[in-house]
């Protein structure tokens, strides 16, 4: 009989999911050994460290699509993290993989996501030495900067799904010996963001009145279905009957399917992140942080005086605005620039 709690979960977790599933009791472990939790195994741990850390809380002031909507029913960056989530668990749960693996990686996936979404990512990737992206701030987010710099020392398979969930205008799928992550759950986060993105910022872009449902081209329609919540049961669905769990492969979709999402998101492309109503605000924005980064990146005793923000040991200056920069909330992002550059009232009296 299992003599704890976790114990008892592990238990659950070796008799009823699938095979190929990543189990806590098997974990490749963290990179600071820590004694075991009474109660949960090691993924759920994971998943309540990056819950209650502030780079999680932060995500609720950062842009997802559109830049400080006028409505109280668009998206943001933490409201997108939680649709990933549904997503992934009912694909894991359907094919009896880790829901809690799955919960903990979408957790992490977006926490080194900058102000003001894509455009901002844009901005500090001119700004940066060597560029930045999302994904690898995210990681570093979670190793080295939360918790006062002690980092959240998350276990690898939670590391590797946060890493490898990214895809950009690129490939959707893990296919071929060089598209390997750990386990079957970073391969289901991968699909469940774009299959979540793709239908929450159409819905955001309906509402918004940038294009009409009825826009979507038919064949899209035809395939995935001329609704939200269609278009969802259409992949999901998909995904769980065109993942090869049982004969060794990967986590899929049918041709058909997969087609079509791959065009959704071009049209959104076209349609929505690179319209020029959307990208006028974004231009102002990527403005804001170009100053932001020079200002504060120019007098590191400032940096400190204002913000107590100090390089970490053997770290530039230039980094640790990176990371400062890449934290902030739309909203402090613009009340940062407003104290340096818009002048203020004064009077002698």
């Amino acid at each position: 009989m299992p003599g704890s709690i976790r114990e008892m979960l592990e238990e659950l977790e070796r008799t009823t999911l699938h095979p190929r599933a990543a189990r806590s009791a098997e974990s490749r472990g963290r990179a600071r050994p820590e004694p075991e939790d009474d109660l949960r195994p090691v993924f759920q741990r994971d998943r309540d460290r990056l819950l209650h850390c502030k780079s999680f809380r932060r995500l609720k002031g950062k842009t997802q699509v559109f830049l400080a909507p006028k409505g109280d029913h668009y998206r943001t960056r933490l409201t997108h993290t939680l649709e990933v989530a549904q997503v992934a668990r009912s694909i894991a749960r359907a094919l009896r993989l880790n829901e809690m693996l799955v919960e903990a990686v979408v957790m992490g996936h977006d926490l080194g996501h900058t102000p003001f979404g894509h455009a901002g990512e844009r901005a500090l990737d001119g700004l940066v030495k060597g560029g930045f992206h999302h994904v690898r701030q995210s990681v570093r987010v979670v190793e080295v900067l939360e918790k006062d710099g002690r980092g959240l020392n998350l276990t690898a398979e939670v590391l590797d799904g946060i890493l490898k969930h990214s895809k950009g205008k690129g490939e959707v799928l893990m296919r071929g010996a060089g598209a390997k992550a750990l386990t079957l759950e970073a391969e289901i986060v991968r699909i469940a963001d774009i299959v979540a993105y793709v239908n929450h910022d159409l819905d955001d872009a309906i509402r918004g009145g940038l294009l009409r449902e009825a826009d979507v081209p038919r064949d899209i329609r035809r395939t995935l279905g001329d609704r939200h919540s269609k278009r969802l049961a259409t992949l999901v669905g998909d995904v769980i009957r065109g993942s090869d769990v049982d004969g060794g492969g990967h986590i899929g979709m049918s041709a058909e399917v997969h087609e079509a999402l791959l065009a959704l998101r071009d049209f959104l492309y076209a349609r929505v992140y690179e319209n020029p109503v959307v990208n006028e605000e974004f231009v102002k924005a990527q403005r804001i942080l170009r100053e932001l980064f020079a200002w504060l990146v120019e007098d590191p005793e400032r940096l400190a005086r204002r913000f107590h923000v100090r390089p970490r040991p053997g770290e530039s200056v230039e980094r640790a605005v990176t990371d400062f920069v890449s934290g902030m909330t739309d909203r402090f992002a613009l009340e940062s620039w407003e104290q340096i550059a818009v002048p203020r009232p004064w009077a002698l009296v």
